[in-house]
C-alpha cells in the first residue's frame, strides 16, 4: 500500500470529532462549522452514516479532553456493532503535540475505531508514519510559535503599562476609538464596591481581611466562590493588586512595578493607600472566618468579664422544648463567672441604654462642628505642605537611585549586587509614591458640608448607626466610641466605659454610677483626637447615609 492509498471504508458507520482552541471560537468566526461541513461531506463520500458528533473547545496540547474522552468511551461501548470511523478535519484538530497525537491515535485503534480524514491517509507503513509525524510536528510547531508570539505581544503591552490578562474584579476591557488594543476601565457597580473595601482597609475601618470579606459578602453583585462565600484567597489577591492604584506589575514575567495606562479616573485608590494596605498585610495576621462575628452577637469579643477581664463568648442554647435561646458567657476556666450565662436581650438592652446616655446634647454637637472644621482645615493644610515638599524629596530619591546604580558597576559579589538591586526597587516604589504627590493637587473627595452630615449624624445619635443590620456598622460604633473593651458584672451590669476623645471632649449626659473606670486605655489627647476624627470624617465620605 503506497502513501496515498486508503482501505475501502465505504458503508461503515462513523462519528465526527471537531475541535477549536477556546470557547470564543465556537461563536466567533467559522471554526466548528467549517470542520463540520468538511467531515459531513467526507462521510457522504464514504456512504457512511454519522451517528454522533463530539466537540472540544480546548487546546490540542492536552490529551485528556471531555470531547475526545467521550469518543473513546463511545467506541468501547459500541465495539460489537463497529468498527466506527472517527472523522477529523486534519491532524491539528486531533492534537497539536506529536506525543499526544500518537497516544490518541493508538487509543482510538485499541477502542475499535478507525481514524480517517478528507485531508490525509493514515497508513501505518514507514512512509505513512513519517508523513503523519511531519504533520503532527508541524501542528505542534505552529502551536508553540503562536504561543510565543502571543506571550511576546502580551509582554510588550505589560511593559507599556497595559493589562492584557482577564481584568480583575471592578474593571472591564473596552476598545477605544483610535487607540489599539483593549483598555481597562471601571466596571460599575463593582468598581465602587471594591474601592470602598480597599479604602476601608487602608484607613482602618476594616482592620482585618475577615472584615473586608464580610463587607464584600453583603453585596450580591460581588462574585462569590464555593458555597456562595468570598474566600480569603480572593481577598488577599484583591488587596495585593497594584492595578487598583493605577500601576502594573507581573513578577512571573519580570515586569517590575510601573505606571499603568488606565487613566486616573479609572483607578480606585492612590499608590499611598495601596502601600498602607501592604503594610497591614505584612503586620496584621489574617483573622479566621468566625461565624460568631455576626449580627447574632455583635458584642462578642467587646464585652469582658468583670471578674477576669476575659472577652465574653456567645452561643445559642437549646431548651428542653427544643427552642434556641441566645446567651453571652465567660469562657475562662477558674473564673467565678465561668460558664454562667447572661441573656442576650438583657445585655444588649443595657448596652443600648448606655448608648443613649453617651449621646451629647444638641449644643455640644454644634460645638463639635467647629472642632471637626479645624481638623478638616488642618488636614488640608498638611496635605498642601506635603505636596510642596514632594518635589525636593523626589530629587533626593533620584540621587540615591543614581548612586546605587553607580555602585553596581564596581560590585562583583552576587549577594551584594542583589541587595543593591532590591534597594533600588524599594526606592523606585517610593519615587512613584512621591511622583504621585507632585502630580496631584490636594483636593477633598467631597466638600466639608457633605462629609460632615454623616459624621455629625454619628456623633449626635450613635444609636441610629447601631440599629443598622450591618455588622460592620455596629463594629464601627464600638471602635469610634470606646477606647477600651467594656466590662460586665453579673450583679451590677455594665461598668463605666472608657470613651474615645471625640466623645470625651464633647461631653455627654453619662454619669458614672457603676464603679470606677480602669486606669488603662487612655490615649494622648492630640493624637487620639486627630486619629478618631479622621476616621469619623472618612466614615462620612462612604456611601452610608442615615439621614
Amino acid at each position: 500500500m503506497n502513501l496515498f492509498e486508503q482501505p475501502d471504508y465505504h458503508g461503515l458507520p462513523s462519528v465526527k470529532y471537531l475541535r477549536v482552541s477556546d470557547k470564543s471560537q465556537t461563536t466567533r468566526g467559522d471554526g466548528l462549522n467549517s470542520q463540520d461541513v468538511k467531515c459531513s461531506e467526507y462521510a457522504r463520500y464514504l456512504n457512511s452514516t454519522v451517528v454522533r458528533t463530539f466537540t472540544d473547545d480546548i487546546t490540542g496540547s492536552k490529551q485528556s479532553r471531555e470531547g475526545i474522552d467521550d469518543v473513546l468511551r463511545f467506541l468501547k461501548e459500541n465495539r460489537k456493532t463497529g468498527p466506527y470511523l472517527v472523522i477529523i478535519d486534519d491532524i491539528s484538530r486531533l492534537a497539536r503535540d506529536i506525543r499526544v497525537y500518537w497516544n490518541l491515535r493508538d487509543a482510538i485503534s485499541e477502542a475499535g475505531g478507525v481514524l480517517v480524514s478528507p485531508n490525509i491517509v493514515f497508513n501505518d507503513n514507514a512512509d505513512g508514519r513519517h508523513f503523519q509525524n511531519m504533520q503532527a510536528s508541524t501542528a505542534e510547531y505552529q502551536r508553540r510559535k503562536n504561543q510565543e508570539q502571543t506571550v511576546a505581544r502580551m509582554h510588550g503591552r505589560l511593559s507599556n503599562g497595559h493589562w492584557p490578562f482577564k481584568p480583575p474584579v471592578g474593571y472591564k476591557h473596552i476598545k477605544l476609538k483610535g487607540v489599539g488594543g483593549a483598555h481597562i476601565v471601571r466596571d460599575e457597580p463593582l468598581a465602587s464596591i471594591v474601592q470602598e473595601a480597599l479604602l476601608g482597609h487602608a484607613s482602618g475601618r476594616f482592620e482585618t481581611q475577615a472584615e473586608v470579606a464580610r463587607f464584600l459578602q453583603t453585596f450580591p453583585e460581588f462574585p462569590k466562590d464555593h458555597n456562595d462565600t468570598v474566600r480569603y484567597e480572593r481577598i488577599k489577591e484583591l488587596l495585593a493588586r497594584p492595578i487598583y492604584a493605577g500601576y502594573i506589575e507581573y513578577k512571573p514575567w519580570d515586569v517590575s512595578l510601573r505606571k499603568g495606562q488606565h487613566h486616573d479616573e479609572h483607578r480606585l485608590i492612590s499608590l499611598r493607600d495601596f502601600e498602607k494596605i501592604q503594610e497591614r498585610l505584612k503586620g496584621i495576621k489574617r483573622a479566621p472566618a468566625r461565624k460568631d462575628l455576626s449580627t447574632d452577637f455583635p458584642l462578642r469579643g467587646f464585652i469582658t468579664c468583670h471578674c477576669c477581664n476575659t472577652p465574653l463568648t456567645a452561643s445559642w442554647s437549646k431548651s428542653r422544648s427544643g427552642k434556641k435561646h441566645p446567651y453571652y458567657l465567660c469562657p475562662k476556666k477558674g473564673c467565678e463567672s465561668y460558664g454562667k450565662s447572661v441573656r442576650r436581650a438583657k445585655l444588649e438592652k443595657e448596652f443600648e441604654e448606655l448608648l443613649a446616655k453617651v449621646t451629647p446634647s444638641r449644643e455640644l454637637v454644634t460645638v463639635s462642628k467647629v472642632m471637626l472644621q479645624d481638623i478638616w482645615e488642618h488636614q488640608f493644610k498638611r496635605a498642601t505642605s506635603i505636596a510642596d515638599s514632594a518635589t525636593k524629596q523626589l530629587k533626593d530619591l533620584e540621587n540615591q537611585i543614581g548612586q546605587l546604580i553607580d555602585k553596581i558597576v564596581d560590585v562583583s559579589n552576587p549577594r551584594v549586587m542583589q541587595r543593591i538591586e532590591d534597594r533600588i526597587e524599594e526606592l523606585e516604589k517610593k519615587k512613584m509614591i512621591v511622583t504621585e504627590k507632585t502630580e496631584q493637587k490636594p483636593q477633598p473627595v467631597k466638600s466639608f458640608e457633605e462629609t460632615l452630615r454623616t459624621a455629625l449624624t454619628f456623633l449626635s445619635n450613635p444609636q441610629k448607626i447601631w440599629a443598622s443590620d450591618n455588622i460592620e456598622d455596629k463594629r464601627l460604633v464600638l471602635r469610634l466610641m470606646f477606647g477600651d473593651r467594656l466590662a460586665y458584672c453579673r450583679d451590677l451590669g455594665l461598668r463605666t466605659p472608657i470613651l474615645t476623645l471625640p466623645f470625651k471632649m464633647l461631653g455627654t449626659n453619662f454619669s458614672a454610677k457603676g464603679g470606677l473606670a480602669r486606669p488603662t486605655g487612655f490615649e494622648p489627647v492630640t493624637y487620639g483626637l486627630e486619629i478618631r476624627c479622621s476616621i469619623l470624617l472618612s466614615y462620612g465620605r462612604t456611601k452610608f447615609n442615615y439621614d
